[in-house]
């Protein structure tokens, strides 16, 4: 089941936020979703409207998914936000639980990519 999952959050943050086929959304996220976002109330639409919204302000918005992993209902991606093309943008961390095949709920951290770091390491 974890493969199957880490299919769904893959496919809708392809999908739906780097391709913009919020008309599909019903695929991958359940309409009672349960949102963990601070500025997004919870359900489906609310989050179409803010991707719909995004997406017209940043029309050349990416998420590069780095890395993923599963446990149980759970699905973890690593992903590199770019707003625009040259940007440095945003080291992100989403969680899906994955119920019935679809998303039921959401968290996300994100952190801005810094030039440099101690390492000498990307954080993404």
């Amino acid at each position: 089941m974890t493969t199957a999952n880490t299919q769904v959050a893959r496919d809708y943050i392809e999908n739906i936020w780097n391709k913009g086929k919020t008309e599909d959304a019903a695929k991958y996220i359940a309409d009672d979703l349960i949102q963990h976002n601070p500025n997004l109330a919870d359900g489906r639409k609310p989050l179409v409207e803010f991707i719909d919204s995004t997406r017209g302000q940043l029309p050349g918005l990416r998420f590069d998914i780095r890395r993923t992993a599963a446990e149980g209902d759970l699905v973890f991606v690593h992903s590199l936000f770019l707003p625009a093309a040259g940007q440095r943008g945003l080291a992100v961390i989403d969680v899906f639980r994955i119920q019935d095949g679809v998303i039921a709920e959401h968290w996300d951290l994100n952190e801005a990519v810094p030039e440099t770091t101690a390492s000498g390491r990307e954080i993404v």
